[in-house]
């Protein structure tokens, strides 16, 4: 079977490197599928859920809150403004983070309430996306 060099990394740690047989993350154009022979690419990465298959066939689920996909012909890298493994996410916090966003858009008084509001409120939902992917897969 055909494999490629994976690496991810957040500016804390390596979540992940080893060989891989695919890699699905969402783009800023839409969701990405990578296979061993992909076409060289680099681009942005949105918040949200990115699935690892291992060349040995298992699948992690990573929440990535953003950050640069670059492919090689042999080598895909992702870096991370954060990253976490999906079964680390904790849901019940992920949930009052986006109550608590929710509530400052409502209140909020000026512009840049507003964008942190959105913002927290885009993470929380992409957070509860991962989760959802990683239970499904589990």
């Amino acid at each position: 079977m055909a494999t490629l060099q994976c690496r991810v990394v957040s500016a804390r740690e390596e979540l992940y490197s080893g060989d891989i047989s695919m890699l699905i993350a969402t783009g800023i154009e839409g969701e990405i599928g990578v296979l061993p022979g992909h076409t060289p690419l680099i681009t942005l990465l949105k918040p949200g859920p990115m699935r690892v298959q291992a060349a040995n066939g298992e699948e992690e689920v990573i929440y990535v809150s953003g950050g640069v996909l670059e492919i090689q012909p042999k080598m895909v890298t992702v870096l991370a403004d954060t990253a976490m493994r999906a079964n680390n996410l904790d849901e019940s916090k992920i949930v009052e983070a986006r109550r608590q966003a929710e509530q400052m858009l409502v209140n909020q008084s000026d512009t840049v309430q507003t964008n942190a509001a959105l913002a927290s409120l885009a993470e929380s939902v992409a957070q509860l996306q991962t989760i959802r992917k990683f239970k499904n897969r589990v």
